[in-house]
């Protein structure tokens, strides 16, 4: 004697169960893709994706040399695609400036394999505008002799807040400004996402 085959499954039933299981999937992974997107685009609200000010058009600084203070050449070199961040140091270097080369030092590291490829620019022509000795820099830090034609194309360098920080793309052309007390944070993030496009 056989046993009967078992009766179908309602139609409607298999349905809702169905529905359930794209509901349930659908709560896990509509999250994350939403997620995704914000990060990818810069599409959270209020935010223009820059933290710095950005120069539109960028200002060109290839007609200005770049001179370091140890006799060596340093040329802008865009084949190399180096990205350059400026700081014209005041005259003493005091404590706000030590925690500035900290924080400078911090973001070049967190650029990891291609830190390499982010020089640290200081425009500084005596020893009171250098950081104290055992200050760690990066290993791209670059002394460069203060020039009258750079400080002119720099906007806001004079300002009494501090000292603003700069972004000099790989071709010579000036495109982001940072004001005094900027949120290091912010510069590693706009410099990260240039130095992976080019």
């Amino acid at each position: 004697m056989s046993t009967p085959p078992p009766p179908p499954l309602d139609t409607r039933a298999r349905n809702r169960n169905r529905l359930a299981l794209v509901a349930v999937i659908a709560v896990f992974v509509l999250p994350i893709l939403i997620a995704m997107w914000i990060a990818r685009a810069d599409r959270i609200p209020g935010a223009t994706g820059v933290h710095g000010e950005m120069y539109d058009p960028a200002r060109d600084l290839r007609a200005i040399t770049l001179e370091p203070v140890d006799g060596s050449t340093y040329a802008w070199a865009p084949e190399t695609r180096t990205w350059r961040i400026l700081v014209v140091a005041p005259a003493n270097c005091a404590q706000a400036c030590v925690d500035l080369v900290a924080d400078l030092d911090k973001v070049w590291r967190l650029f990891g394999r291609n830190a390499g490829r982010v020089h640290v620019l200081w425009a500084c022509g005596e020893e009171a505008c250098m950081p104290p000795a055992g200050t760690t820099l990066p290993d791209t830090f670059v002394r460069i002799r203060p020039d009258a034609a750079l400080r002119a194309a720099l906007p806001g360098v004079d300002t009494p807040d501090g000292t603003p920080v700069y972004v000099i793309d790989p071709n010579g052309f000036l495109v982001l400004r940072y004001a005094p007390g900027f949120d290091p944070s912010g510069l590693r993030r706009d410099v990260g996402k240039l130095v992976r496009l080019v």
